[in-house]
């Protein structure tokens, strides 16, 4: 991101030196011009932000070079479109006599000419991380699995090492080797084990393992590289020693105390920022439903306490009022027209800026759930109640990498991301969640 800042900067002078090519004293006043710096940081702001909402930084979504260049092309596009409007209502921010046109291509140009050669400089120079799983059973499978999935990554798995010495000789579509892990770490020139071992007791080769991690080889346990993987705790295969003995799950003073003033910063901006489109969904829930248009439903929070929860109504005033509590589901009929507008693009959420102003809830955290299902889902979730070790929050990692809970096991995945944020919960992890929450927001991905 850095490297295309300078980039698009380089650019902008760029277009304004080839405008002006014949006549260099206009050039020297266009660039000392006092506002050309307001300018310049205007463009970039509305590029960067265009390629980050267009999935350019996301290694996951860019590996194919076409489309890359389609993502490029849309990105630009939007920030045109953006910067067009922008001038509209500021002209005075306008780059102006083409300057902005011969940009846009030296930026198309230079961004795409420079990731292409870097991808190809980093496919020649970076060396491959050779990969061996400890184990041949359904963890090791499920290893394999993501570490395939995660191909924008540089590892390979050259294969697993089974206990047993008269077992199938291939896995995944990998060979399973059957003898003394450091002989097969040096043969396979491995660089990472992976210790998946459903039970450990008498099988791990600790010795080899001690050894090859003094030469330099990383050694990692399956619950740990699937966290990393995957951005969640597996809870199907975790063990209670995991929690206990895994880095992370710190929480300084300063954290929390950095949290809770970015909490206040978002929730007073948030409040001030979107007061007219509060008003005017108000006044559309009163109008397509009768009823309130805001609603406090109880919920548990930080320490099991309960509060209430302040939403928009998105459902009429009568919809648990046979059935008692129950999940949303997708095509829920009890949703109302603008409810279901507001729940796809999170706009329901918008009043919980107060219960963050009041202390409730965090603006990143787990989402709090209603009292009935939480003793419910206590009873059938390990490590359910970890959850409450925090404020709740209006978006957090799980909201943002998962749909709306609607089942059982639907909260079994959205505690395994809960899991994952509280053991890596920092101020800069909330400011990407944020960043996540606002495409979500703009673009109404991942909701029900």
């Amino acid at each position: 991101m850095m490297l295309e800042s300078f980039l698009i900067v380089a650019s902008l002078i760029g277009g304004a030196k080839l405008r002006f090519w014949s006549d260099p004293d206009s050039f020297e006043f266009y660039l000392n011009s006092p506002s050309f710096l307001l300018q310049v940081l205007t463009v970039l702001l509305v590029f960067e932000t265009c390629c980050y909402y267009n999935e350019l930084y996301d290694l996951n979504v860019v590996r194919v070079r076409g489309q890359h260049l389609v993502r490029l092309a849309q990105a630009l596009g939007a920030g045109c479109i953006l910067l067009g409007v922008l001038y509209y209502f500021l002209p005075w921010l306008l780059l102006g006599r083409g300057v902005l046109i011969i940009a846009v291509g030296l930026v198309a140009g230079s961004t795409f000419g420079v990731r292409a050669g870097l991808d190809r400089i980093w496919a020649s120079t970076v060396r491959e991380n050779n990969v061996l799983i400890l184990g041949n059973g359904e963890l090791a499978l499920s290893v394999a699995r993501e570490f395939e999935r995660r191909a924008d990554l540089s590892f390979r798995v050259v294969g697993f090492l089974a206990r047993e010495s008269t077992v199938s000789t291939e896995l995944f579509g990998r060979p399973v080797f059957a003898g003394e892990l450091s002989t097969v770490a040096r043969d396979q020139r491995v660089s990472r084990i992976v210790v998946a071992l459903a039970d450990q007791r008498g099988a791990l080769p600790t010795r080899d393992l001690v050894r090859l991690r003094v030469q330099g080889v990383e050694i990692e346990d399956a619950h740990s590289a699937l966290a990393g993987l995957t951005g969640r705790v597996w809870l199907r295969a975790v063990r209670p020693s995991w929690f206990v003995f895994s880095g992370g799950f710190r929480r300084s003073g300063t954290t929390l105390l950095l949290k809770r003033a970015l909490d206040l910063a978002l929730s007073l901006v948030g409040v001030i920022l979107f007061s007219p489109v509060i008003a005017l969904i108000a006044v559309a829930v009163w109008f397509d439903s009768r009823g309130p248009a805001l609603y406090r439903q109880p919920r548990v929070g930080l320490g099991g306490r309960v509060f209430n929860v302040v939403k928009f109504r998105s459902m009429r005033i009568d919809a648990e009022a046979k059935s008692g509590a129950q999940w949303a589901l997708k095509d829920d009929l009890r949703i109302t027209r603008v409810g279901r507008f507001l729940r796809k693009y999170r706009l329901d959420e918008l009043p919980q800026f107060f219960n963050v102003i009041r202390g409730e809830m965090s603006f990143v955290g787990p989402r709090p759930e209603r009292p009935c299902f939480v003793e419910q889902l206590r009873e059938q979730i390990p490590f359910y109640d970890e959850r409450h070790s925090v404020r709740p929050g209006i978006t957090g990692w799980a909201q943002v990498e998962f749909t709306y809970g609607a089942s059982v096991e639907d909260a079994l995945r959205k505690l395994e991301y809960d899991l994952f944020y509280l053991k890596n919960m920092s101020i800069l992890f909330d400011i990407a969640i944020v960043f996540r929450t606002a495409r979500i927001v703009l673009f109404g991905v991942g909701s029900r």
